[in-house]
């Protein structure tokens, strides 16, 4: 079969709409994604089995070592929802609080901050057809609930825009409501450190952190970057504030967040350090500040963040060492240099 004909059988064999509901971009290439999910489909069903049998006759997940090892190994789909909620600590908060979501809801109106959060509503994946108006049922009602109660929940925070693209994957994969806010609230409150308050000092300050990490691990990279005087923000703001929702593959997505809300914020940086230490020798072809930032889009494409499997497999083995202690520290300099900036 010629390359083209073996293109147009892999796009009538596969579905244009993804099972997460988004429809493949007009430049999908379908033979290689075929190629890619019928070797990752025998890895998902060997994993499927072994979840199930560690899951069997237990209510809830708990952190171990052994569920630990089984996450970095991904989630089946059945199974993510329950394993998110288990070992973020979502699914205690959700029972010590039964009733809150839905007092929150009731809350006291604020309408500065519905005009924020419906403003973005036709903006949130308009590429996915559960979100459109016409669906039903729409996820948009369900996705402007949850922003809007832990707009009440979390005041200092209220509606951050980025927010509603977290929610939304929330609502893909649990398609509970009240289970999304207690993962947001997981996430936003605990899991990223001060990522959406008014300053964003978090958001800064991990961003800072990447830099002095490929200062220490790729200082030809940090070379360049400093030679051109780009800030780390310019290219990886997107990625910290959507959690590389919209940047990477869904699937992708969805494995780095089964490690997010298990293992936390380190995740974010082991997934940035991977992509640009992969790409090291592509980004150091840039001869200007444009081409340095057209660069870091195309290393969020192609094969290599969509296969998913290895991908995963990279970030906890390219990046080397990596321990907390190490990233406490980095915080606590780059905070204190960000404040002294005022």
């Amino acid at each position: 079969m010629e390359p083209a004909e073996g293109a147009q059988a892999a796009r009538d064999r596969i579905p244009r709409i993804d099972p997460y509901g988004f429809e493949r971009p007009e430049d999908f290439d379908y033979a290689a994604y075929e190629e890619f999910f019928s070797t990752y489909l025998v890895i998902l069903t060997r994993r499927a089995i072994k979840w199930s049998k560690l899951l069997k006759g237990s209510s809830s997940v708990q952190k171990s070592m052994t569920v630990k090892r089984y996450i970095r190994k991904g989630v089946p789909f059945e199974h993510r929802a329950r394993v998110w909620m288990g070992v973020s600590g979502a699914q205690a908060q959700m029972e010590r609080n039964p009733g809150y979501y839905h007092q929150l809801l009731q809350g006291e109106r604020n309408d500065s901050l519905e005009e924020a959060i419906r403003t973005d509503m036709n903006r949130t994946f308009p590429d996915n057809v559960r979100f459109r108006k016409s669906a039903d049922p729409c996820l948009q009602k369900t996705l402007y609930n949850v922003l809007l109660a832990y707009g009440h929940h979390n005041q200092g925070v209220g509606y951050c825009q980025g927010m509603n693209f977290i929610a939304g994957y929330l609502i893909l994969i649990t398609k509970n409501e009240e289970e999304s806010f207690w993962l947001l609230d997981a996430l936003i409150g605990k899991i990223l450190p001060d990522y959406y308050s008014p300053e964003m000092l978090g958001l800064k300050t991990d961003q800072e952190v990447l830099g002095e990490l490929v200062r220490t691990k790729l200082p030809a990279v940090a070379a360049l970057m400093d030679g051109h005087g780009v800030l780390w923000t310019l290219v990886v703001s997107r990625w910290f504030i959507c959690l590389f929702v919209d940047i990477l593959p869904v699937e992708t997505v969805l494995r780095i967040w089964d490690c997010l809300f298990n293992e936390g914020s380190k995740i974010i940086f082991r997934v940035a350090l991977t992509l640009i230490k992969q790409h090291q020798a592509f980004i150091l072809e840039a001869t200007s500040v444009a081409d340095i930032c057209e660069k870091f889009k195309e290393i969020t494409k192609g094969s290599f963040v969509t296969e998913c499997h290895t991908f995963m497999q990279k970030i906890f083995s390219e990046p080397g060492s990596l321990p907390m202690a190490t990233i406490t520290r980095l915080r606590d300099s780059c905070r204190a240099k960000l404040l002294a900036q005022g």
